[in-house]
């Protein structure tokens, strides 16, 4: 069975649904309505974003020579260039608007802005969902082989935090060979698609590539020297060290240390971030946009993020998630940094 989507479907374009092991609880009639497509509710999600990038972006300038409060708007505009990926996930499944190609446009945009092709992360993201912990993954690199203990994931984030990281993801979102290290396989993204998805990755690469050339630039010719350093330390400084180390914790709450390889249900994830205040943050900081119910998204990829918590649910009422990975997101974070002994016995 194949995601359905506005459009044809061809193949080597399909996101398919993983029905491993997985109870088929929801008939298509169940289904359809999760799946429907809601273009006055999916607006709010990339005004919401794009208004709060608006507002930091303005508080750091209205900010700028007092350095702490500077810093602490950087951390803040690195959650939002986060936010800015999932839609760019949600577009590359197309979920965003019923249109094919104003779901591009906004996708597109929002990528361009956090520097990654979405044409070209739709062709990589097929695999991951298609092969999920299977040998063509190309996401085992990031997730797997968790717990590795407290220090190995706490010395990767500092390594994120300093800007070290920033080239591999970027080039990982570029669609370059990813090596599987279960297997030290070199998989290629851009071979797994059609011509069609092909040729637009390679075309989106180029305008992704040329917008972030221009921009020092043109900040340079509108604002001197101090425009262009408040370019750099307002934008690209989070894009190269805070939202690395948000990446890396998003994708290893997901995916890592899973209860089991063989399911969607147990190797992947649905982190619950709690209630009050630091549930709040967070969802703000690590799972924008709904993206926190992933055994779901994998379990249906055609439904938007904001049927996700409706349709979770309807999985509970239905006892399908009985025996899944659905944890409070400390729990996820307890599991990920232990010992690899200890999280062995956990299962």
């Amino acid at each position: 069975m194949h995601e359905t989507a506005p459009g044809a479907v061809r193949a080597g374009e399909e996101f398919r649904v993983d029905g491993r092991r997985a109870r088929r609880l929801l008939s298509g009639a169940e289904l359809e309505p999760f799946t429907r497509l809601d273009d006055l509710r999916s607006v709010l999600a990339p005004l919401t974003t794009f208004g709060l990038i608006a507002l930091l972006v303005a508080a750091g300038l209205a900010a700028w020579g007092h350095w702490w409060m500077v810093a602490l708007v950087v951390v803040a505009i690195a959650t939002q260039q986060h936010a800015l990926f999932v839609l760019a996930h949600e577009a590359a499944h197309y979920r965003m608007f019923s249109s094919r190609p104003l779901n591009d446009l906004v996708g597109r945009i929002a990528g361009t802005l956090g520097g990654i092709s979405m044409c070209t992360y739709r062709v990589t993201h097929r695999l991951h969902h298609n092969h999920l912990y299977r040998r063509q993954d190309p996401d085992i690199a990031l997730n797997g082989g968790y717990p590795r203990g407290a220090g190995y994931l706490a010395r990767k984030l500092l390594i994120d935090l300093s800007g070290w990281t920033a080239p591999k993801t970027y080039a990982y979102f570029f669609g370059a060979p990813a090596i599987n290290s279960a297997t030290n396989e070199t998989l290629r993204p851009l071979d797994d698609t059609s011509p069609s998805l092909r040729d637009a990755a390679r075309r989106d690469r180029w305008w992704v590539a040329g917008f972030h050339l221009a921009m020092p630039c043109v900040m340079f010719a509108v604002g001197g020297v101090d425009g262009l350093l408040k370019y750099l330390v307002l934008w690209v400084l989070p894009l190269a060290t805070v939202l690395q180390a948000l990446l890396r914790l998003r994708a290893v709450a997901e995916h890592g240390a899973p209860a089991g390889y063989d399911s969607p249900l147990t190797a992947a994830r649905t982190n619950l971030p709690g209630t009050g205040p630091l549930g709040w943050l967070v969802r703000f900081a690590f799972f924008p946009h709904h993206v926190n119910y992933h055994i779901e998204h994998h379990l249906y990829p055609a439904v938007p993020h904001y049927r996700l918590h409706a349709l979770h649910a309807r999985l509970r009422e239905a006892g399908a998630l009985e025996d899944a990975e659905v944890r409070e997101f400390a729990s996820t974070m307890r599991r990920v940094f232990a010992p690899r002994a200890v999280a062995a016995q956990s299962r």
